[in-house]
């Protein structure tokens, strides 16, 4: 049957980014472990960007993931949010990039489809269904909630003929 694909899911933020690990072997997944990657909002916007690289990197060299995923950012209002935002998205994809990793990007609208079964819904419905979904799951935030969604999204995904192109590209 092969051996189990270890995933790690990255919820990327500048304050918390979430990441949650599980692995693969056919249809059926398994919880890993998840956390939070913590910057302190006092620390200069550099100081901060090495102190999520260096959690992630902590984490990666850790687990020691097969593949990464990443959830897309959307734009707000606030531009300066939304650049700050996509500047911590930058760190979550550089670090398993890295280490080798291929990172798949998902919409948060595929996350919550590919978890609930729609593409909007809330919270605490994705949390639920990840507790439903990896039943010895636990999360100290919701944003590591968050990138276990994202792990399962990929695991859902990661056999599609784009991503196995896109393995293959790179």
């Amino acid at each position: 049957m092969g051996e189990a694909i270890r995933i790690i899911g990255i919820d990327p933020g500048l304050r918390r980014t979430g990441w949650g690990i599980v692995e693969s072997l056919g249809n059926s997944l398994r919880f890993v472990a998840s956390g939070t990657v913590r910057s302190d909002d006092k620390a200069a916007l550099a100081t901060r960007l090495c102190q999520l690289h260096d959690g992630l990197a902590e984490i990666l060299h850790a687990a020691m993931p097969h593949e990464a995923a990443v959830e897309q950012t959307f734009v707000n209002k606030d531009a300066v949010a939304t650049l700050k935002l996509g500047q911590a998205r930058g760190i979550a994809m550089l670090v398993p990039a890295r280490a080798g990793l291929v990172v798949a990007e998902y919409a948060p609208n595929a996350v919550k489809k590919a978890v609930i079964g729609v593409g909007h819904g809330d919270k605490k419905q994705i949390h639920m269904m990840v507790k439903v979904l990896l039943p010895k799951a636990t999360f100290d935030t919701e944003h590591a909630a968050d990138a276990l969604a994202i792990a399962i999204c990929h695991a859902h995904h990661r056999q599609s003929v784009a991503y196995r192109m896109a393995a293959l590209a790179s």
